[in-house]
C-alpha cells in the first residue's frame, strides 16, 4: 500500500507512543512526516476524506450481514487542543448513521455509585460502527492523579482495568485507536485569548480552563503515566502534535484510514440470488 498523500511515513507508525516515549520531548508545533505546508495539508485532508468514507461504509455494510468489526477512536487532550475539530472534520466526513459519538462529562451521582467503567461500557461501538469518545475513561486516571482524588494503588487498579477493558473490546472485534492531541502551553493561551475576543466563541470558554491550566505540568506527568501503563499492542497510543490544527486533523484521518484499511473489509454480496433479482428488474 502506497504512503498517504504528502507523507514520507505512515502517521500511525510515526506517531505511536512506543516503549521509552517521552512526552516532554515530543513536539507540539510540528508536522512529522509531512512534506507540505498548510494549504497542502488542507488539500490532502479533503482528498483523503472519500477514502475514509468508503472504508467506514464498508465497515457498516459488513455489519448488516453479520460482520462483527468496529472501530473506537479515543480522543484525549488539554482544553482547546482541537478535539471538536477532529470530530467535525474527520469523523464528520463519513456517514453519520455509522458513527456513535460519546462525550464524557463529570460523572453524575448515579455514575459515581458504580465503578468508573460502568458508564463507559455501554458507550462502546456496536458492530459496524465508528465510535468516537470525545474525552473518555482516561479522565478517571488523569484528573484523579492531578488532583489527588485517588491514591497510587487505586490508580494502578484503574490502569489495569482499562487495559483489560480495551483487550476485551479488541477480542470482540473492536479496533481501539487512541489519540492524544499534544498541544503546547503557549498555543493554548493564544486559543483561550482568541475565544474571549470573538463573541461567536464566548460559549466555548470556561473559567475552569484557566483553573486547570495551573496544573499543566502535573497533567503532562499524568499523561506520561498513561502512556507507560496503557499503551498496549491491542490498544496503542498515538501522540499527535496539535499546535497546527490542519496537521492534527490530517494525521488523525490517516491513522483512522490505516486502522480501517487493516481490517480487510469487503463489500457484502447480499443474501439474495443476484441473477434472479436482475431478471426480476428486467421484467418489472
Amino acid at each position: 500500500m502506497s504512503l498517504p498523500l504528502g507523507f514520507s511515513e505512515y502517521p500511525s507508525r510515526l506517531l505511536k507512543a512506543r516503549a521509552g516515549f517521552n512526552l516532554a520531548s515530543a513536539p507540539t508545533n510540528a508536522a512529522p512526516g509531512f512534506d507540505g505546508k498548510k494549504d497542502d495539508g488542507v488539500a490532502a485532508l479533503a482528498a483523503r476524506a472519500p477514502v475514509l468514507a468508503r472504508l467506514q461504509e464498508q465497515l457498516f455494510a459488513e455489519s448488516r450481514f453479520g460482520g462483527k468489526k468496529s472501530v473506537l477512536l479515543v480522543l484525549q487532550a488539554m482544553d482547546t487542543a482541537g478535539k471538536g475539530g477532529i470530530v467535525a472534520r474527520v469523523a464528520g466526513a463519513v456517514d453519520p448513521q455509522g458513527v456513535k459519538l460519546k462525550t464524557f462529562k463529570a460523572p453524575t451521582d448515579e455514575e459515581k455509585a458504580h465503578d468508573f467503567l460502568w458508564r463507559v461500557r455501554p458507550a462502546a461501538p456496536d458492530p459496524g460502527m465508528l465510535g468516537v469518545f470525545d474525552r473518555s475513561h482516561y479522565e478517571d486516571v488523569l484528573i484523579h492523579r492531578v488532583h489527588g482524588w485517588a491514591d497510587e494503588a487505586e490508580l494502578e487498579r484503574r490502569y489495569a482495568a482499562i487495559n483489560d477493558f480495551e483487550a476485551e473490546l479488541a477480542a470482540a472485534g473492536t479496533t481501539v485507536v487512541k489519540v492524544m492531541l499534544n498541544l503546547g502551553k503557549d498555543e493554548q493561551l493564544q486559543r483561550l485569548s482568541a475565544r474571549l475576543r470573538d463573541p461567536t466563541k464566548y460559549w466555548k470558554y470556561s473559567p475552569t480552563d484557566l483553573d486547570e491550566r495551573v496544573f499543566w505540568s502535573a497533567y503532562m506527568d499524568a499523561y506520561q503515566k498513561v502512556f507507560e501503563r496503557t499503551s498496549t499492542p491491542a490498544a496503542p497510543w498515538h501522540v499527535v502534535p496539535a499546535d497546527k490544527k490542519w496537521y492534527a486533523r490530517m494525521a488523525v484521518q490517516e491513522i483512522l484510514i490505516d486502522a480501517l484499511g487493516g481490517l480487510n473489509l469487503q463489500w457484502p454480496t447480499g443474501d439474495y440470488d443476484l441473477t434472479h433479482e436482475r431478471t426480476r428488474l428486467t421484467d418489472a
